[in-house]
């Protein structure tokens, strides 16, 4: 398989299971739960049934013909950077391209609700006592930890070409040995310092 194939490979699969748990944890919970229901899993997480109309956490939530479909749009708006990291990935950057199809799939699973229902279903529910975060869904969960994933690897790669000299590539062990000299530099008169003089000619 040629390079350029194997990247689209990984990103393709990272986004097609994505998208596929996605929608099939909504499906699993519209079918399991009333809207406006929930149920308590663990002292700070609730298992809930919501629809969300506007972007992850509830953002720019509102109502309104069109407004699904204008959210939607602005999603696919935001996947240009996404163009932009997958260009520059080379096909050995695995986790990178593994986080870009992340965020793609969760991406089009909330685009998907959008079209197709208007809003976006939610159902995870974390909180703190009577402190609630917005409830969100596992696409957003994908969205969220591959731009964080993305942020960590630029920033590796920032501190990396940082500390690399203005040449662009760190001297290898041969190089830094020589550079440091090991005492075995020419002595006077041009030989060696560490080595012995012949003797002169024999002797009359």
């Amino acid at each position: 398989m040629r390079p350029p194939f194997r990247k689209a490979c990984w990103t393709l699969v990272s986004a097609a299971a994505a998208l596929a748990l996605d929608l099939c944890s909504k499906r699993l919970v519209a079918e399991s739960m009333d809207l406006g229901t929930g149920s308590a899993v663990a002292p700070f997480f609730n298992l809930v049934l919501v629809q969300n109309t506007g972007a992850a956490f509830s953002m720019l939530s509102g109502t309104g013909a069109g407004h699904g479909l204008k959210l939607a749009l602005l999603s696919l708006l935001a996947m240009i950077p996404l163009a932009v990291f997958y260009c520059q990935a080379r096909d050995r950057d695995r986790p990178m391209l593994v986080a870009l199809g992340a965020i793609l799939g969760g991406a089009l699973g909330n685009i998907h609700d959008r079209v197709r229902f208007g809003a976006v279903t939610d159902f995870l529910d974390l909180h703190w006592g009577e402190h609630h975060w917005p409830a969100f869904n596992l696409a957003d969960v994908f969205v969220v930890a591959g731009i964080v994933w993305l942020l960590g690897v630029t920033l590796k790669t920032s501190f990396k070409g940082a500390g690399r000299p203005p040449g662009g590539r760190a001297p290898s062990g041969a190089e830094a040995e020589a550079g440091r000299g090991g005492g075995a530099g020419p002595g006077p008169g041009g030989r060696a310092g560490g080595g012995r003089r012949k003797r002169g000619g024999k002797r009359g």
